[in-house]
């Protein structure tokens, strides 16, 4: 059981929760607010982020990219704790899971959400599979931005509200941003042993202090939303609760300046947290 806990990746998964949050909280602002689909929602991104983890650890192996020389959490299928048919299946069985969530969401918003979990699927077999692995050609960030911040974010709202809104498009960057920042600490971690293996992610690709400047963009830049919420009046001064998470913003940046290697898993768990808190706070700025 530890081992499974394990494959999952758990400090990852607050990544699961921010977005259906933001989303629910829109729908809330609007009074479209629907429980069910809201919940239908967060366990059909919660079961993609399980299955992406369970992807990269069973597709990483396969490819000899995770090695004994590896930074990041131990990966189960490279060091032999669960066989890697067994990993596989897992994934399999939560991709198979999600599909009958959006089944579900497709009967309660339409077939646009069908395409929209169709898409989501394949996305998550592709990260770190398939014959072009997005993570290992740079393109990791944009499509976790894309499927974290827009696609979660709006998709909650459609299947409350049974409508696009342009505020949950908006509402839906910081999300995007901070999700986006775990990824890049994963992949600043990984510099070393990712170019061994021939892994061409976008920290490999702009160096480490390119990748340090790209992640404190991405903190940063998710304040930008709060505050143009405030400037249009679609949200009142409880937007300044946002405020709340900054001193562990800053001391993020301060981390991730001088800490290499290893140690920088603490610092990803702690993005992840970030990302959570300034995703409820932002949530409690538009319900109230």
């Amino acid at each position: 059981m530890q081992a499974w806990v394990l494959a999952t990746r758990p400090k990852t998964l607050p990544a699961a929760l921010g977005p259906i949050l933001v989303g629910t909280a829109v729908a809330w602002h609007d009074d479209v607010f629907s429980l069910l689909p809201a919940l239908a929602a967060f366990i059909g991104a919660l079961l993609l982020q399980v299955a992406v983890n369970l992807a990269n650890d069973y597709f990483d192996a396969r490819k000899a990219i995770d090695s004994e020389e590896r930074l990041g959490p131990l990966r189960v299928t490279q060091a032999g704790l669960i066989p890697a048919a067994h990993v596989k299946a897992a994934m399999l069985g939560c991709l198979a899971a999600a599909a009958l969530v959006f089944v579900y969401l497709t009967a309660v918003a339409g077939p646009a959400i069908f395409m929209v979990g169709v898409l989501s699927i394949l996305a998550a077999l592709a990260y770190s599979g398939g014959p072009y692995p997005i993570a290992s050609h740079g393109l990791g960030e944009v499509f976790v931005f894309i499927f974290f911040g827009p696609v979660a974010v709006c998709c909650t709202y459609f299947v409350q509200g049974g409508r696009f809104s342009l505020e949950s498009l908006v509402a839906s960057v910081p999300p995007g941003l901070l999700i986006t920042a775990i990824m890049v600490i994963n992949n600043l971690r990984d510099i070393p042993t990712d170019a061994k293996a021939g892994k061409r992610t976008l920290a490999v690709r702009l160096g480490r202090q390119k990748t340090i400047t790209l992640y404190v963009a991405l903190l940063a830049g998710a304040y930008a939303v709060p505050l143009l919420f405030m400037i249009s009046g679609y949200a009142g001064a409880a937007m300044l609760l946002t405020i709340l998470p900054l001193p562990m913003m800053i001391a993020l940046i301060r981390e991730v300046r001088v800490t290499t290697g290893p140690p920088l898993n603490e610092t990803l768990a702690r993005t992840a947290k970030f990302s959570l808190f300034f995703s409820i706070f932002f949530s409690i700025g538009l319900l109230v």
